[in-house]
């Protein structure tokens, strides 16, 4: 008896760290908690540095990122269609240094223009963001894309933004979305090709729209994935009977949600709220403009991270390659994730410093 319950111990505590079923796969335990290991390693010696080495940082490894991106453009790796990564001794994904290099880079710009940012400083802004956004979009990868794009623009509008500008933008995406939606029926027929996107995107787009139109094709992930989360309970079906896709990286919260249930989504969902609130307040309170710039981005990416992954599990938004924080199995999103911590805590501590 003895025995048998230090087995299921075990398997809890695996079932923790890897996504629960997906314990079956050698040596997946040994790699998350060595990725953890090497993220708590990382984020405490980034919290150490003074907001202004960090700054020292900004110009070099923006220029290091766009100069790697080009660099796959030109004789990078292609995986299932996708020209995403480059051998250099080893195989990185540089698209993955955007994440940290952008807001950086930007923030960086701003502090140097403090006092005195005009309406020119934002066209810069959306330069230095659009570049970088446009190589990674066409390896394709829409949801690095996606995270490059929101940690930039999440600077600009941090930076001071005017409503002005944005407004005109919300209003043409709620047309675009709604002229779609009303449209729908045509625009995704098998012989209409979309001249500006891919015909994956496509296809993850229309089974958003109805994930019924291909069940047993493009819309099974979200359809068992939204089985998954509205039948919530312990010992679930769906991840147990290998109904869901990826479960143990971008479909985790389906899995978490059908194992713990409502009352467990709550709480994972207290707990990012949490994380962002005190981001935030930290952001707030920043001893420079480039802390709270910085620190205010960097919240919104943990924001950004959740809510797109709920969303696409839920089925409200496209499928996109993107991990839940601190949940998924990886280790590229973890280190990134636990980077932007590290900053977090460099921001709080430059403050606590200054006031002491």
């Amino acid at each position: 008896m003895m025995a048998l319950d230090k087995h299921t111990w075990k398997q809890q505590v695996k079932r923790l760290f890897v996504g629960f079923d997906s314990i079956d796969v050698p040596g997946r335990v040994e790699d998350q908690i060595r990725n953890i290991v090497l993220t708590f390693i990382l984020m405490w010696l980034l919290a150490m540095l003074p907001t202004q080495t960090l700054m020292k940082f900004a110009v070099p490894l923006y220029t290091a990122g766009v100069a790697l991106l080009i660099a796959v453009a030109m004789f990078g790796l292609t995986k299932k269609g996708a020209k995403r990564w480059l051998n250099v001794g080893m195989v990185i994904q540089p698209s993955e240094i955007m994440k940290i290099a952008m807001p950086l880079m930007l923030a960086w710009y701003f502090q140097k223009r403090e006092g005195n940012i005009r309406w020119f400083d934002y066209l810069v802004a959306m330069v230095l963001l659009g570049l970088p956004v446009g190589l990674i979009a066409k390896q394709p990868d829409l949801g690095t894309g996606l995270l490059v794009a929101a940690a930039g623009l999440y600077v600009i509008y941090l930076a001071g933004l005017s409503w002005k500008l944005i407004l005109p933008v919300l209003v043409a995406v709620v047309i675009g979305i709604g002229t779609v939606l009303a449209v729908q029926d045509k625009i995704c027929q098998p012989g209409v090709e979309w001249y500006f996107l891919h015909d994956y995107q496509k296809h993850r787009v229309c089974t958003l729209l109805d994930p019924t139109s291909d069940p047993l094709g493009k819309g099974f992930h979200t359809i068992q994935s939204v089985i998954a989360i509205g039948s919530g309970g312990l010992k679930g079906t769906q991840a147990h009977l290998e109904f869901i896709p990826e479960k143990h990286t971008d479909f985790i919260f389906a899995v978490f949600a059908e194992e713990f249930g409502l009352i467990g989504e709550a709480v994972l969902l207290v707990l990012y709220l949490l994380l962002v609130a005190r981001g935030l307040v930290i952001a707030a309170s920043g001893a420079t403009l480039f802390g709270r710039l910085l620190a205010g981005s960097v919240t919104m990416i943990f924001f950004t991270y959740a809510f797109v992954n709920m969303g696409m599990v839920s089925g409200i938004l496209p499928v996109v390659g993107v991990p839940l924080p601190f949940m998924s199995y990886g280790g590229t999103a973890l280190v990134t994730l636990g980077l932007g911590i590290g900053i977090l805590m460099s921001v709080a501590r430059e403050k606590r410093l200054m006031q002491s």
